[in-house]
């Protein structure tokens, strides 16, 4: 199972600090680092930096890593816009860019910024004609004319060395069926064994109607990590969780534990991983749900090591 590092940069960090992390998870052998594409957490302000343009620093700024944006709202950006931006970004890493695409969700960022929010209809509308467009635009110049967006006959350069694309989201049919028809990899966040398997049916179901080999996409997950030194220090994290949202530490613990979240001691949480290799994901995401300045490295790279060499 690959594993990769994403972070949350909404809830707050530097570019610096983006820097520091994505050069921790390069010299500790990770295959990805991911950042998230949103300018608000909820409706709190932070320092919140821009995907793609912190991307294109990482790229010119680290050297091996798979970078990958996870995933960026199909209402933030014009689909020419991505398309030219993951190109530009595919080759300022070398072929190191991986595109993630959704079709954006947070109402309060929206709401803000005074951007527009569709119906959740008109949004899968349009997330099939984005990723038809961006497939359109890195093929041989056929063009795609859609009933939201149009691009004329004509060769997109540059065309990306190795063109990946990540279609992300919680949907149980549209998402799945859109991965499996456009996708090189299918992500979602953390959920129980009965929901992925659904979910990975419909998008296998979905490649095989498109002549896609469904084994050819990869399966990947985000899983929000919880993770302690001790148990103590764990069941003050869980308190400290659960006060912030007017609950109580066992209910916040049966939904960490319905959701396959990572949680507990960084043993215990290798064996969740473990279990959701077993399950089939093939990529996991080790996800931080924090501001850039409280990841814990040193925590996060005995959560690696307890999953690359589990425990008895």
């Amino acid at each position: 199972m690959q594993l990769g590092l994403m972070v949350e940069p909404q809830i707050g960090g530097s570019y610096q600090r983006l820097l520091d992390l994505a050069r921790w998870a390069e010299a500790r052998g990770l295959d990805s680092f991911a950042r998230s594409d949103h300018y608000l957490a909820g409706n709190k302000s932070a320092p919140a930096t821009d995907s793609f343009t912190t991307l294109a620093g990482l790229a010119r700024d680290t050297d091996r890593i798979e970078l990958v944006a996870l995933v960026t709202p199909l209402t933030f950006r014009h689909p020419a816009v991505i398309a030219k931006t993951a190109a530009t970004l595919d080759e300022m890493s070398g072929g190191r860019f991986v595109l993630g695409v959704g079709t954006g969700w947070m109402e309060g960022e929206h709401e803000v910024f005074g951007m527009e929010l569709p119906s959740m209809w008109e949004r899968f509308s349009r997330l099939f004609e984005v990723l038809a467009y961006i497939r359109a635009a890195y093929g041989p110049g056929e063009g795609f004319r859609g009933r939201h967006y149009e691009l004329q006959p004509i060769e997109v350069l540059p065309r990306p060395q190795s063109p990946r694309l990540v279609v992300g989201g919680s949907g149980m049919k549209k998402t799945p069926s859109y991965a499996g028809r456009f996708a090189d990899e299918y992500n979602m966040g953390a959920t129980d064994r009965e929901t992925f398997e659904q979910r990975c049916a419909v998008m296998r179901e979905a490649a095989l109607a498109s002549d896609r080999d469904p084994a050819a996409i990869t399966i990947s997950m985000s899983a929000p990590t919880f993770v302690a030194a001790t148990e103590d220090e764990y069941r003050a994290l869980i308190e400290r969780w659960a006060a912030a949202r007017d609950s109580s530490p066992d209910e916040v613990e049966a939904m960490m534990a319905e959701r396959n979240w990572l949680r507990g001691t960084p043993d215990e949480a290798a064996t969740t991983a473990a279990e959701l290799g077993d399950m089939g994901v093939q990529k996991l995401y080790l996800q931080e749900l924090r501001s850039l300045d409280e990841v814990d490295t040193a925590l996060l790279d005995t959560l690696v090591s307890s999953i690359e060499e589990p425990s008895g």
